[in-house]
């Protein structure tokens, strides 16, 4: 393997590399509004929104004021845009009043302001404002009852836009008649505006029937106050051509891609040819780890489809069905799965992180897995199948000294898988 780097420090050095290509400070600046002749308002949600903010101030010319809302621990320094903090991925009563405060601000501009509105991913559980009649208890319940779940994020986002009062177009009609520019960093698979923080400036063609079917499918059990506002109809969300949305348009200034490809970059410089398999997988984490095992073993045994030395890179936001009682995450369930896969091959090594820092509810990012993996785990009387089976990746992978640590990471471009192959 012609590399500069060790294996290990390589598959970092591509993680770091992905979420630095999403940091605002660089990926803001360019996509800023024309001042415009009335007031600019900036308002925004996510795990990113508070460092979006931050950029915004250092590179606006003129006056402004605003609020954004971000996960505990989030916030960075703003002069001018108010910034609060509450509860990812379960919401709180925090995110809920800065919601309610959010359309208060926007609730009597005119046709010559601006609404700049920074949106990143989190903001579904942050920019929690449930419809007239359901409690943020009902919110909570149902949050929790689809994280459980194994829907995907897009069932997810149906569900919660047709029980919120500010998401799918509702914060953008409540802007109208001022100009809604939205800038997005997307941490969903196939960057579909509707769904990062459940799409509260884009119009939304699903229905209150999308959202029942798929509460029928995954067998959730809804109190009366949230059945009753999707079978009526009272939850349907703002429709894309909706009048009070003409105004309004919507740019992604950083993506799961992007960031793949700055750690492709990274891959190149070192020597090794990286290739991308897609910056949208979804499915549950466990199978798709499975899955790119097989491609991982037959490259390393077979030479294809492509030649060692290579690194395969991928993105995208799997799932996790919740059987078991361990402190798990996606990507070190995934990672779990394609070390018992594997089976201690020599000369393949991986990392799987969520790139906002945190994987699940941990404040993990994500893990390390090296050919001696699981006989390190089976040294210390740990059986990886029954972690495994036990959801419990985050145990295995600390026991073992290889979680991966960052931190907040004030942005959030979704997972990131890398698998080298030496």
């Amino acid at each position: 393997m012609t590399t500069t780097a060790a294996p290990r420090a390589l598959l970092q050095a591509m993680f770091h590399a992905a979420i630095e290509a999403a940091q605002p400070s660089h990926c803001i600046p360019p996509h800023l509004p024309p001042a415009p002749k009335g007031r600019l308002i900036v308002i925004g949600a996510g795990k990113a929104s508070a460092a979006m903010a931050q950029a915004v101030e250092r590179h606006w010319p003129g006056p402004l004021s605003g609020l954004v809302v971000t996960r505990y621990g989030y916030a960075v320094p703003c002069e001018r845009i108010e910034i609060v903090e509450a509860s990812h991925p379960v919401p709180d009563a925090a995110g809920m009043q800065a919601a309610r405060r959010m359309l208060d601000l926007v609730g009597n501009l005119q046709a010559d302001d601006t609404v700049l509105c920074l949106i990143s991913g989190g903001g579904s559980s942050l920019l929690a404002l449930p419809l007239d009649g359901i409690t943020l208890a009902d919110k909570q319940a149902l949050n929790r009852a689809l994280l459980a779940s194994g829907a995907t994020i897009g069932e997810m986002n149906c569900v919660r836009r047709h029980l919120s009062a500010i998401k799918g177009g509702r914060l953008a009609a409540a802007c109208h008649p001022a100009q809604v520019v939205t800038l997005a960093i997307s941490d969903v698979p196939g960057d579909k505006l509707g769904d990062i923080a459940s799409g509260p400036t884009v119009g939304d063609a699903t229905t209150c029937e999308d959202a029942l079917a798929i509460v029928r499918r995954y067998g959730i059990a809804l109190p009366d106050s949230l059945r009753a506002a999707l079978e009526s109809g009272r939850g349907e969300s703002v429709k894309p051509d909706d009048p009070r949305l003409a105004h309004t348009r919507t740019t992604l200034v950083a993506t799961p891609q992007m960031a793949l490809e700055a750690a492709a970059a990274v891959a190149r410089a070192a020597g090794v040819t990286p290739y991308i398999l897609g910056d949208s997988l979804e499915g549950e984490a466990r199978d798709v780890g499975k899955v790119m095992a097989g491609i991982a073993l037959q490259t390393a045994m077979r030479g294809q489809p492509f030649p060692a030395p290579c690194v395969l890179l991928s993105g995208g936001e799997t799932t996790v069905t919740v059987r078991g009682n361990g402190r798990g995450g996606r990507n070190v369930e995934f990672l779990l799965a394609l070390g018992i896969a594997l089976d201690g091959h020599a000369g393949i090594h991986a990392l799987a992180g969520d790139t906002d820092g945190v994987d699940g509810q941990e404040e993990i990012a994500g893990a390390c897995l090296a050919p001696d993996t699981l006989q390190r785990a089976w040294a210390l009387g740990i059986k990886p199948r029954d972690s495994l089976d036990n959801n419990d990746g985050h145990g295995f992978f600390q026991a073992l000294g290889d979680a991966v640590i960052t931190g907040p990471t004030l942005t959030n471009v979704n997972d990131f898988r890398a698998i080298l192959i030496t």
